[in-house]
């Protein structure tokens, strides 16, 4: 794995991304070349269509989760969602061609690029997957302990796929109890220094379930001074699947690991963002939400309101009033209950599920997010009546509240939508890797994230 500030990123497919910026780079020029049937010039014109054209087709594989470590989907999702960017990437090079006549392709040149594009990412994707899962590739790694943490990791493994890590086995330790399968059982009878030069280890992790009886320290220094990674549990998870795991935290972990930075600038940086990304999004979807106020109305009959507003919890515990288009029955909650929706809600309106399906009724939180209430990106706000009772029964709950609530985020991204306390923490544990590393880079990838999430309706209720 490369953290890039300081949000990691599997170095697979980190090279993935270089092979496929070789081939957007070198499509334009492909596209003349099958054209015009003879070589081009290399000009000025030349390398900034190509540099742009790279940019868009970038963000636009990044859009439909193309850039994801975890990938369920086969060869004929994967060739939609390529053939979903290219449709994309084409929307906003017209765009980009009518605003700047002086970079514009011809049709003919423009269709060879997109032609040269399709061909070299879906063979390079076939190459890269069939290659990607052989076990030469996949860093080794070995588990100090074979308790529930243990297995916790086989399981992350077993999970990912393409993850990159092999689990080779978990260490036995005395008098601690074993949950890992036998085959992955190791019963060491050497130093561990030398089981991990004879096994060719990469990094060693420990995870004991219990601390108390101590650890073989002088082992583990060993080993480091002799150039293998030694990671605790929670910097593994943190690093492999992008959360911090709220069971395994303590305060001394949070006190001493690097992140948790904020600063005049940083957050200055982060406002100036979100004001920006807001505009551009509103002056794109007015249609969208005038259409939908529209549909509200003449479902309802012309009763009630088309926008409906609700307590909930900022930025240190701060309460604040969140907008939304209204997705549910006026009487929702008749009852005086808060209650949290679910899957399937009989609450919903015919409107509401398709608004609620693509994320249409978040936009209007955009004017929370100019309003300062808000981030565009960060943990989804709460009603206090649920953050009350999380806080008392979910230890560390309260962090998330370091920093603005958003309209999109990274535990929305990663976790289905929420509908009891077992889903509260498990948002949680993404909530709190993202207030550790949050950065405007780490924004913006959650934002081109955002987009497969729309399009293909992901998590909705």
């Amino acid at each position: 794995m490369i953290r890039i500030f300081r949000h990691y990123i599997s170095g697979i497919f980190l090279g993935l991304i270089l092979l496929e910026i070789g081939v957007f780079f070198s499509s334009i020029y492909c596209g003349s070349l099958l054209r015009y049937q003879n070589a081009i010039p290399v000009d000025r014109t030349l390398i900034v269509q190509s540099c742009l054209y790279t940019l868009v087709m970038l963000m636009s594989n990044t859009g439909m989760g193309l850039y994801q470590r975890m990938q369920t989907w086969g060869e004929a999702g994967l060739l939609l969602r390529v053939l979903v960017s290219l449709a994309s990437g084409t929307l906003v090079m017209s765009l980009l061609f009518y605003a700047f006549p002086e970079i514009e392709l011809g049709r003919g040149v423009f269709g060879y690029t997109l032609f040269s594009t399709f061909l070299g990412v879906t063979i390079l994707r076939l190459l890269f997957y069939s290659v990607v899962d052989q076990k030469v590739l996949k860093r080794r790694v070995v588990v100090f302990g074979a308790g529930r943490n243990a297995q916790k990791i086989v399981e992350l493994e077993r999970a990912n796929g393409t993850q990159n890590i092999r689990v080779i086995g978990c260490i036995v330790l005395d008098h601690q109890p074993t949950f890992v399968a036998e085959e992955k059982l190791i019963h060491l009878k050497v130093p561990l220094n030398e089981y991990a030069l004879q096994e060719d280890i990469d990094e060693i992790v420990i995870a004991p379930d219990d601390r108390r009886s101590g650890l073989p320290v002088d082992e583990f220094l060993d080993c480091r001074m002799n150039g293998f990674e030694v990671v605790d549990l929670l910097t593994f998870f943190e690093r492999e699947a992008g959360f911090i795991r709220v069971d395994a935290l303590y305060p001394s972990w949070l006190v001493f690991s690097d992140g948790f930075r904020a600063g005049f600038l940083r957050l200055s940086a982060k406002r100036i963002f979100d004001i920006a990304a807001s505009l551009i999004l509103l002056s794109v979807t007015w249609p969208v939400m005038l259409l939908t106020m529209i549909a509200i109305k003449l479902e309802s009959r012309f009763k009630g309101p088309v926008l409906y507003s609700q307590a909930r919890v900022g930025m240190s515990w701060r309460l604040f009033n969140v907008i939304k288009f209204r997705s549910m029955r006026l009487d929702a909650e008749a009852t005086g209950k808060p209650r949290m929706a679910s899957r399937d809600d009989d609450r919903v309106t015919g409107i509401g599920k398709f608004i609620r399906k693509f994320r249409i009724d978040e936009l209007p939180q955009l004017f929370n997010v100019l309003k300062g209430e808000m981030s565009f990106v960060g943990p989804r706000p709460e009603r206090p009546e649920f953050v009350e009772q999380f806080a008392e029964s979910i230890p560390y709950y309260s962090e998330r509240h370091r920093v603005k609530p958003g309209i999109t985020g990274w535990a929305q991204l990663c976790y289905p939508y929420g509908e009891n306390e077992n889903d509260a923490l498990q948002k949680l544990q993404y909530d709190l890797y993202y207030v550790k590393n949050y950065s405007l880079f780490f924004d913006l990838i959650i934002i081109l994230q955002t987009i497969e999430v729309v399009i293909w309706g992901k998590g909705a209720r």
